[in-house]
């Protein structure tokens, strides 16, 4: 069951660039193809500083992945997606618009919230209630919950999106000191429907009631674009904030994106993060109202997604700091490092103008069992999967990220390995020593799966339903990967305490 307050998508782009981890997520809902079909995608961007280019960097250098490494696509076209995707399910999701939830009381097995309707207030009995209702988050304020982490930025932006013809690439512009408008920074973004996304850093004594009529945009503009025919499509100045809740559960009630943490839009950390969020969370909750694991198993949400957003908070204030340094010390540091950028490869990795969005390692935390000491390469359990391309056994092409995120997958190296009821086995190889139909062969096509994962023949992992390896063997037998999936599901050793009821 899904409410909504309104019943219209967003208005204004909003979010606009969707990280390669949020379409990988995406294609598991099917919705990917519509994004990849509609949106512009891209992988370079390249940093000014006054009149002259610094570097260009590449987010994507490498081939063999299905996404690329981002795509450009105004926020109420996901939406819009994601809504038709839910209606293929009219038994399994239903949609209320115009419903706003008003109350909330838990008990000790379950959530009853208050809804307002134009027809009038009803009560909704369930088993969790999962607030993603944003920024302004009435759940939150319900249970009297601010965000007691991170801290307020007082810089004021212009934002806009500006309909024009132009010639411009499909990369990532961002100025330091920009020689067309007087403050700080600016950005400039494509986007479908010759739509461009442009931020201008205005100061902190903004006025933005006056910031965001048109006789003062459009100057702006036409200082940025010169003399060719543009349209303002959406406007909004804003400030930000890089905080957080102290903890993401409260008993039945869990919080995931805006509503759990916000962060500067530098970086396309927020929108990507809330998707992120409710990877985590859908398959642990399933798991836990299924019956397959414990009810503390809710408590690595916590865990695992205030890592992934003190990661965002962090890298977000940090560029916040370079963008805008605070002391002439600061401003001599962030001058020099783009002045050095130009030639020298090591002063480049200390730009920041947002460090855009990566998935987040898990390594060390709760689920992940201890490293085989023998692994040589690969990827420690923790870690996101990485795809490649693969050949099924009937000659199809395909990625291997497809065939993860339903249940849990073993994944082994040339030879099928028993596996717990349940699970999934993946053979990269000739899957020699079974003819079982429980077991999937995949060829790796072009060497990409052994070389990511470092798969030496007889080696086996185990995979998540999010895409995250929570363990890998040397010499994986049915005992070991038991064991490791009873971790994974929370259920061996304890859980950690971090007081999610």
């Amino acid at each position: 069951m899904l409410l909504d307050d309104g019943d219209t998508v967003s208005v204004g782009s909003r979010a606009i660039c969707w990280s390669k981890r949020t379409l990988e997520i995406f294609d598991r809902l099917g919705v990917a193809g519509r994004m990849l079909a509609k949106g512009v995608t891209w992988r370079v961007g390249r940093q000014f500083h006054r009149e002259r280019e610094v570097y260009e960097f590449d987010l994507l250098p490498e081939s063999g992945h299905q996404f690329p490494a981002f795509v450009n696509l105004q926020q109420y076209y996901v939406e819009d997606y994601l809504i038709d995707r839910a209606r293929e399910f009219p038994g399994l999701i239903e949609l209320r618009f115009r419903s706003r939830v008003v109350g909330a009381r838990q008990t000790s097995d379950g959530v009853t919230v208050e809804v307002e309707t134009p027809a009038g207030r009803y009560a909704l009995a369930g088993d969790y209630l999962v607030a993603c209702d944003g920024v302004r988050s009435t759940v939150r304020g319900l249970l009297g919950l601010e965000f007691a982490v991170g801290q307020n930025f007082e810089e004021r932006f212009l934002i806009a999106d500006v309909e024009m013809k132009a010639d411009f690439p499909s990369e990532r512009w961002f100025w330091f000191e920009p020689p067309f408008h007087a403050g700080q920074s600016a950005l400039l973004h494509k986007q479908p429907d010759d739509i461009y996304r442009i931020d201008l850093q205005l100061g902190p004594d903004a006025d933005p009631e006056v910031e965001k009529r048109p006789e003062s945009v459009i100057p702006r503009i036409r200082a940025m674009v010169g003399d060719r025919p543009f349209e303002l499509d959406w406007v909004s100045v804003y400030t930000f904030q890089c905080r957080r809740l102290e903890r993401f559960v409260h008993g039945r009630i869990i919080f995931a994106g805006d509503s759990a943490h916000i962060v500067s839009p530098f970086g396309a950390r927020g929108g990507n993060g809330g998707i992120q969020d409710v990877d985590n969370l859908a398959w642990k909750l399933a798991a836990v109202i299924e019956g397959d694991a414990p009810s503390r198993l809710l408590a690595t949400y916590n865990e695992e997604r205030i890592l992934g957003a003190d990661e965002n908070i962090l890298n977000s204030t940090r560029a916040t700091s370079f963008m805008t340094p605070k002391s002439r010390m600061e401003r001599i540091f962030r001058d020099e490092i783009l002045a050095l950028a130009a030639t020298e490869p090591f002063a480049r990795r200390l730009v920041n103008s947002g460090r855009l969005s990566q998935p987040c390692s898990l390594a060390g935390l709760s689920l992940q069992s201890g490293d085989d000491p023998a692994f040589v390469g690969g990827l420690v359990p923790g870690s996101p999967c990485l795809d490649a391309p693969v050949v099924d056994r009937h000659g199809n092409d395909g990625w291997f990220l497809n065939m993860l995120g339903h249940g849990f997958v073993v994944v082994s190296f040339g030879v099928a390995v028993e596996v717990p009821k349940g699970v999934r086995c993946i053979v990269v190889g000739t899957g020699e020593g079974t003819s079982k139909s429980e077991f999937s062969y995949v060829a790796d096509a072009d060497g990409l799966v052994r070389a990511g994962y470092g798969g030496v023949r007889g080696a086996a992992y185990l995979i998540r339903p999010d895409a995250h390896v929570a363990a890998r063997f040397v010499t994986p037998t049915l005992e070991k990967i038991a064991v490791a999936l009873d971790r994974a599901r929370g259920k061996e050793p304890p859980m950690i305490d971090n007081k999610h009821d």
